[in-house]
């Protein structure tokens, strides 16, 4: 808080006597009294609220700050440092400021009261001053010197109020963040319920965990929900999403889904799926997962939806016990050269996966329906009755679902 404007014209070479002075004091709690009525009646943020104690207060505070300034207006007469009432002054003039943001109420309507009271308590105070002979030029002087004071006054609240929702706003922000980094550790119901409420966090149905590079996430955030959480949780295996984001969007679950990943589009997002609230933990594991075997890859521009890659993450979720499986039931092809075993490998997967439609497995390797029919007979040879095994084939469909990552496409025929 500044007080070297109000303090610097206060120290002017305007003199008030003695008497008059008094005169001024005398009328205070008249001018006070007056000066409340008309805030009331003229600023609509105050009607009905500025009764009782309340309005006994603020005539109070107003009794208290003319008095200041009538005291500043003698002390520079003697010459004095004013600095020491003002200061008290501005502290309540601050503290009135941070009160109202308390409150919930912007600093309009405090401005305006000011506003108001400086015009009743001129009009009262100059009718005094005006009785008691003042020339035109104190007059003037003392009208500069008061308008300047209530100025300082309105700074100082003006002052009072951003710093307190700068701190509110600092204070629920560790809140968030701290029930945010509870969500995603998991902990149990009634701790997230306390958070959320310590928080003013209404808690949705359900919760999606989504992760992003960081450069997207300001775009992204102006069309989500309004309450959703950003997390600064560090991201293993998410090297690809330059510092990656994560996020926390409520009730995106149904066919808001669908929305969702239309507004993720082209920003290398990955969605975990929506669960309970107080269960997005398991959203989280989901996409760590996701993001601990490459997926999606770089060349991935649309959302990558975890609910659209199921299969791929369960065959994924132990790699080396798929290599595994592949190698073993792939073993009859082992002592073929490698381009002729892949080529089988790969009818093998079309088949499977087509039902045994030749037609199908055809156009789906772009060959001559034939082709498939000599292929699938060299497989036969190979395997044997065991094609004809719901144990072999269960093996097979599931080593064969997804091609390895070192497959550049069908082969040949």
């Amino acid at each position: 808080m500044s007080e070297s404007g109000a303090t610097g014209h206060l120290g002017g070479r305007l003199e008030l006597d003695a008497p008059v002075a008094a005169r001024l004091r005398a009328r205070l709690p008249m001018v006070a009294a007056h000066t409340v009525t008309t805030i009331t009646a003229e600023v609509p943020a105050y009607s009905g609220t500025l009764t009782g104690q309340m309005r006994e207060k603020i005539e109070n505070a107003v009794r208290i700050a003319l008095g200041t300034f009538l005291q500043l207006i003698e002390r520079a007469g003697a010459a004095a440092d004013p600095s020491t009432p003002l200061a008290r002054a501005l502290e309540a003039a601050y503290a009135l400021g941070a009160g109202e943001a308390r409150v919930g109420r912007s600093m309009d309507a405090l401005l305006a009261a000011y506003r108001v009271g400086a015009r009743v308590a001129w009009r009262e105070v100059s009718t005094t001053t005006v009785r008691s002979g003042l020339s035109a030029e104190t007059i003037a002087e003392f009208a500069e010197l008061m308008f300047a004071y209530i100025d300082e006054l309105s700074a100082a609240s003006v002052a009072g109020h951003s710093d307190e929702l700068a701190n509110v706003g600092r204070a629920r922000r560790r809140d968030l963040d701290r029930l945010t980094h509870q969500l995603l550790a998991g902990e149990p119901e009634e701790v997230l319920r306390r958070s959320a409420e310590r928080a003013e966090w209404p808690p949705p149905q359900t919760l999606t965990v989504v992760v992003l590079p960081r450069s997207s996430l300001r775009g992204v955030l102006a069309v989500l929900p309004g309450h959703t959480l950003e997390s600064g949780e560090e991201l293993p295996g998410a090297q690809w999403a330059e510092e990656g984001a994560l996020l926390l969007v409520p009730d995106m679950h149904g066919g808001r889904r669908r929305q969702l990943a239309t507004a993720l589009h082209g920003h290398h997002a990955v969605l975990g799926p929506a669960r309970p609230w107080v269960a997005v933990a398991r959203s989280y594991e989901r996409v760590l997962k996701a993001l601990a075997l490459g997926l999606p890859s770089p060349a991935d521009a649309a959302a990558w939806d975890t609910e659209q890659h199921l299969a791929r993450l369960v065959l994924h979720t132990d790699p080396e016990a798929l290599a595994d499986l592949r190698a073993q039931v792939l073993a009859p092809l082992a002592t073929l050269p490698a381009a002729t075993a892949a080529r089988l490998a790969e009818t093998m997967r079309s088949w499977l996966l087509h039902q045994g439609r030749r037609d199908d497995v055809a156009a789906d390797l772009f060959v001559h329906p034939q082709t498939v029919r000599y292929r699938m007979g060299r497989l036969r040879e190979l395997y044997g009755d065991r094609l004809n095994e719901p144990g072999t084939v269960l093996d097979l469909t599931v080593a064969l679902a997804f091609p390895p990552a070192d497959d550049t496409g069908p082969a040949g025929s």
